[in-house]
């Protein structure tokens, strides 16, 4: 089988594309070419897979993007069994276009995401809102879907194969536990970068923050000064796999998400990475998180914005090492019986193939 893994949106190495999606599908033996915004985020071209470098679309400047994917499909569409769309302005690229195999990896909602967007005047929200549900039941009526959250499905009106944002398991863990705490992910000032600024100048120097990721223009400067005075550690952006192996060995793993739409029932998957790395998670109460670690009990989740409660949490995991060890096992043990990417993995695979096979014949 022959894919084309397409987003004009993502960055090369999201952890979901890249890492593993694609890592799945060739593992199963199939060949994968990938289309992304290599050069517009700044990321090397990878030797070991075949990719084509195309524009990114951010914020009002999108034209180009969609019109370079629309023509690479109109072009090459035709040469691949599957063509795996990662963003809703790639719908609107395909219409018109005879591309077999076309599905849809539906991995946020894009609709509330856009209330937070500062290049979008607010006036103008509820209708970037409405064109993206449009978009929506446009996507259902032509191609497959594939959701990331179970949450997702209230949004359509078929059932759609669900293949969630699960994670890789590491083998081991069992490394001695440092005086850090880590957060993993794009820093903006809603996923609380500003929160994790103050609880590093509040923590240090007895305990260090490290932050790991890139920045968005809403954060950058504080978190550079911050860096500065040695209130944080910013590593910048790593790639998932490096980034991953950074977690073992710190005292917890930070998800201050403030309350925004578009957090209240996605599942950060950074959330179940440190629980499968091992890490203790202090969280905001975004519903799915809060469910998440109430159920497994592998963690503390403390009011929206309150840095004094986050501060008093990591201090507790500090101060306690057998909460803090029973939390570990608690969070590893959850992951391994609910949100192992395996099997995740070979339902995804499954469903291109099966895909693939129905629109050959």
């Amino acid at each position: 089988m022959r894919v084309l893994v397409l987003t004009v949106v993502h960055d090369p190495e999201d952890a979901r594309i890249r890492h593993r999606q694609i890592v799945a599908l060739r593992d199963a033996g199939h060949e994968v070419t990938l289309a992304a915004p290599f050069t517009d985020y700044g990321r090397a071209i990878p030797p070991d897979l075949a990719v084509v470098d195309i524009p990114r679309s951010q914020g009002r400047h999108r034209f180009l993007a969609v019109r370079t994917a629309r023509r690479l499909l109109k072009r090459h569409g035709r040469d691949y069994d599957i063509v795996l769309m990662h963003d809703p302005e790639l719908v609107l690229a395909t219409v018109g276009l005879d591309v077999p195999g076309l599905v849809w990896d539906v991995h946020e909602d894009t609709a509330a995401a856009l209330r937070m967007k500062p290049w979008l005047p607010r006036f103008t929200r509820p209708a970037g809102a409405a064109l993206i549900r449009a978009i929506e039941r446009s996507a259902e009526r032509r191609m497959p879907l594939l959701l990331a959250e179970e949450s997702y499905a209230g949004r359509f009106r078929k059932e759609h194969t669900v293949v969630r944002n699960s994670v890789a398991i590491p083998d081991d863990v069992s490394v001695p536990v440092d005086d850090r705490v880590v957060y993993l992910g794009r820093l903006t000032a809603a996923r609380g970068a500003l929160d994790l600024v103050e609880l590093g100048r509040r923590l240090a120097p007895e305990i260090q923050v490290h932050l790991v990721g890139p920045a968005d223009a809403d954060c950058a400067a504080v978190i550079e000064a911050a860096q500065a005075d040695g209130a944080v550690v910013w590593h910048g952006f790593v790639p998932n796999d490096e980034a991953l192996t950074m977690l073992p060995g710190a005292l917890a793993g930070l998800s201050l998400l403030h309350e925004q739409p578009n957090y209240a029932h996605s599942r950060p998957t950074k959330i179940v990475e440190y629980m499968a790395h091992g890490l203790p998670v202090v969280s905001t109460p975004n519903p799915a998180s809060a469910e998440l670690i109430m159920r497994h009990r592998c963690g503390t989740v403390v009011p929206f914005g309150d840095v004094d409660a986050a501060e008093a949490a990591v201090r507790e995991l500090q101060a306690n090492p057998a909460e803090r060890r029973r939390m570990t096992e608690a969070g590893r043990a959850a992951v391994i019986a609910h949100y192992s990417w395996d099997a995740d993995a070979d339902l995804f695979v499954h469903s291109l193939e099966k895909l693939a096979h129905a629109t050959s014949r």
